[in-house]
């Protein structure tokens, strides 16, 4: 099908640079009908658009952007306030002094560039899709209005016969100048050839989607660092890590390491998205994904990957990978040591129960007097399915005016519980913090809930009161089922 590439810009200041030795680069823009006095130099990068440059309109009606150092490869725009009309143009490492005259508002199809072949090419390429899309259109139109099927196998004939016209413009234009941007743009927005698949419609897609997750970037060169300036490489890493990679995050991580890979020659794409990617899992919300954070750290930032990072981020990196590590999913969690009331000592691995809910609370956190009625109700709807709620008060031993130990804070642990029916727990205190379970189980704010199974290995974590039934029915689900297939 006939593609048009459609790109959008958002808008910044800066000061401009002006010189007149041949250095850097250098882009003369005229714009015919155009009255503003001042436009804008952008670039696409990763996800997001910046500002380069800003230039003034000079006596002769042309803008001048310049600069000392060369522009990077990749995708710019020339941004035109103060409704954001904006000229696309390419940009590779040997054209950076180039002239572009083009007319409002048909921009494309007004525009003569002089200096940059690059640009020619592009140009020229929007061009012929311009004249192409109006009778593509027309055809597809009739398409859709006839219901004589042969006149619709003639219309598709026709629109297929235009579809092979703009392939075979394609591929001319990539054979004869294979070294542009403008052919790596081109060829990176080429559909994939799917093999023709044999069985049910079932199969046939199952087959169909594992070659297009293995070819997904035969299109695209990711050592080429001007991808990195584009708009689509962004789309095309996501939409494979995110649409077509299992979400669990064995699999993700071996979809992170093949990126990662692939762009490693490319070494600003790959500082971009070893940074991305750490982030992006720093921050998930979705439950086990900081396995992906920890992988990253470990593989990549703890054997000096990632030399740009300053010495003091990365040891807050390092450290925080330290300290979610014992507690992934999949982990045995971390023994501690607890207290009831009258002070009998239990350690959460002597614990028996077929499942345990790890349950960390304050009795002045507003978040635990919010979630403890479905926590209470959860204790009692699942205790004869062998569930047991191990519940943890995060209260401290505190000192008074003169110095002295008070259990204050402690004894609203006991008061809590009995005015809010919390007996339906198992519960316990570390008034002295002797196990040093908020540094173990990374408790920096309450409530917080582990999911164990009965050897203490963690089956889910970190979620909220009123998800746990819904968590634990999956899990005794899955669990009731591998049971009968043995």
């Amino acid at each position: 099908m006939t593609r048009i590439l459609v790109f959008l810009i958002a808008v910044f200041t800066l000061p401009a640079i002006a010189f007149s030795q041949k250095v850097g680069y250098q882009i003369k823009v005229k714009i015919d009908g155009f009255e503003g006095k001042e436009a804008y130099l952008g670039y696409y990068f990763g996800d997001k658009q910046y500002l380069k440059d800003t230039a003034y309109a000079e006596a002769d009606g042309r803008f001048y952007f310049e600069g000392f150092e060369p522009l990077s490869p990749g995708i710019y725009l020339v941004v035109l306030p103060p409704d954001n009309q904006f000229i696309q143009l390419m940009v590779n490492k040997e054209e950076q002094w180039f002239t572009v005259d083009t007319k409002a508002p048909d921009f494309a199809g007004n525009m003569k560039t002089e200096g940059s072949k690059d640009n020619k090419l592009f140009y020229e390429y929007m061009s012929f899709l311009t004249k192409k899309r109006p009778e593509a259109d027309d055809l597809r139109k009739q398409l859709d209005e006839t219901t004589d099927e042969k006149k619709k196998a003639k219309l598709q004939e026709k629109l297929d016969a235009l579809d092979k016209l703009v392939m075979d413009y394609q591929k001319d234009l990539m054979a004869k100048n294979p070294n542009t941007l403008t052919a790596a743009v081109i060829k990176a927005n080429l559909p994939l050839d799917v093999p023709k698949f044999t069985g049910d419609k079932d199969e046939v897609e199952r087959q169909s989607f594992y070659w297009l997750r293995e070819h997904w970037f035969d299109n695209i060169n990711l050592t080429d660092e001007g991808m990195l300036r584009t708009p689509f490489l962004f789309q095309k890493i996501d939409h494979y890590v995110n649409k077509m990679t299992v979400q669990h995050p064995d699999s993700i991580n071996v979809a992170v390491d093949k990126i990662l890979e692939k762009v490693r020659p490319a070494e600003e794409t790959f500082k971009f998205y070893l940074i991305h990617f750490l982030n992006e899992y720093a921050k998930s919300k979705i439950v086990g994904m900081d396995a992906v954070y920890v992988h990253i750290v470990k593989k990549y930032y703890a054997t000096g990957q990632a030399p740009w990072t300053e010495e003091e981020q990365l040891k807050k990196i390092l450290d925080n990978a330290d300290k979610l590590e014992p507690l992934l999913i999949g982990k045995i969690a971390p023994n501690i040591e607890m207290e009831t009331q009258d002070g009998q000592k239990m350690q959460l691995h002597d614990f028996k129960s077929p499942m345990t809910v790890l349950f960390f609370w304050d009795p002045d956190c507003g978040h635990c007097k919010k979630s403890m009625p479905d926590m209470v109700k959860f204790a009692k709807d699942y205790k004869d399915k062998g569930v047991a709620v191990f519940a943890i008060c995060t209260s401290l031993v505190t000192r008074d005016d003169n110095g002295d130990f008070s259990m204050k804070e402690v004894d609203k642990c006991w008061s809590t519980i009995k005015d809010r029916e919390m007996d339906v727990f198992f519960n316990y205190v570390d008034p002295y913090h002797r196990s040093r379970y908020k540094t173990v189980y990374d408790i920096r704010s309450t409530p917080q809930i582990y999911v164990l199974d009965t050897d203490k290995t963690i089956l889910s974590k970190r979620i909220g009161a009123e998800q746990l039934p819904e968590v634990v029915d999956h899990i005794l689900k899955v669990k009731e089922g591998t049971e009968k297939g043995r």
